[in-house]
């Protein structure tokens, strides 16, 4: 079967999670391609609500960027993201990456969504159709949403662990847009088979969250959920593929 990765942090400032480090834990677990986001720690201060960017964080965040493209140049099968933060740098989606990582969690430094280079970086975002990783508290998951409204596809990680909660995003209906995708990365299995009984398996995406996650642990713990094979192709690999190509054809 063949396997995309769709969810590794991967960086090499302020943590230390080089690709080559990552590409063993691959090829043991027979995964065949990956989607690489730069590590938090890589993009700003997260340890504080207050964040004083400056020039040397700037160029922290170009350096891991480019970092991601070099691997994806010199490697088959790997996926670079873009992670977004407050300078809204519309040139760089031009940069070959094929998705966005949008990432704040409370009582680190949050986005200034009431700026107008927001709404101009999520209306470029929405233009080049690129999935949208979207990693924020429930109630700047709502508003973000709304704003996108289906013009590109939305996932949210770990079947809504950290957004809410997979059955807080159940309550309200997030799951029934048929825009709004999920990843794996450190779900139960219970949430996984629920969202597969309710949706079916074509917006539900594998993912490690690696370092959080162990690559064969998380695939180990998708597979015990017993899932037909034709699903598991899907989940594994054909679903992120058939969003990755709607921005790179």
């Amino acid at each position: 079967m063949y396997i995309i990765d769709s969810h590794i942090h991967c960086g090499i400032q302020n943590v230390s999670q080089p690709f080559s480090d990552i590409q063993p834990l691959l090829d043991e677990a027979g995964i065949d391609g990956a989607c690489l986001f730069a590590p938090v720690e890589d993009i700003y201060y997260r340890y504080q609500s207050f964040f004083d960017d400056n020039a040397q964080w700037r160029e922290c965040r170009v350096n891991a960027h480019q970092y991601l493209l070099e691997v994806a140049a010199e490697e088959k099968e790997i996926f670079p993201y873009y992670f977004v933060w407050n300078d809204f740098l519309i040139d760089d989606l031009d940069q070959n990456f094929v998705g966005i990582k949008w990432h704040h969690h409370a009582g680190e430094p949050s986005y200034r969504y009431d700026s107008p280079e927001c709404d101009a970086m999520i209306n470029a975002i929405c233009r080049r159709r690129m999935p949208i990783v979207l990693e924020e508290t429930l109630e700047q998951t709502l508003k973000f949403l709304e704003t996108v409204d289906g013009r590109t596809p939305a996932i949210i990680p770990h079947l809504g662990m950290l957004n809410g909660g997979y059955r807080r995003l159940l309550e309200i209906g997030l799951w029934d847009d048929d825009s709004v995708y999920a990843d794996t990365a450190l779900a139960g299995t219970k949430e996984i088979a629920n969202f597969v009984a309710r949706y079916g398996p074509d917006r539900l995406l594998f993912g490690s969250d690696f370092p959080f996650g162990d690559p064969s642990g998380q695939l180990q713990r998708l597979r015990s959920v017993n899932l037909p094979e034709r699903d598991m192709e899907k989940i594994c690999a054909e679903n992120i593929l058939r969003l990755l190509n709607a921005v790179t054809e």
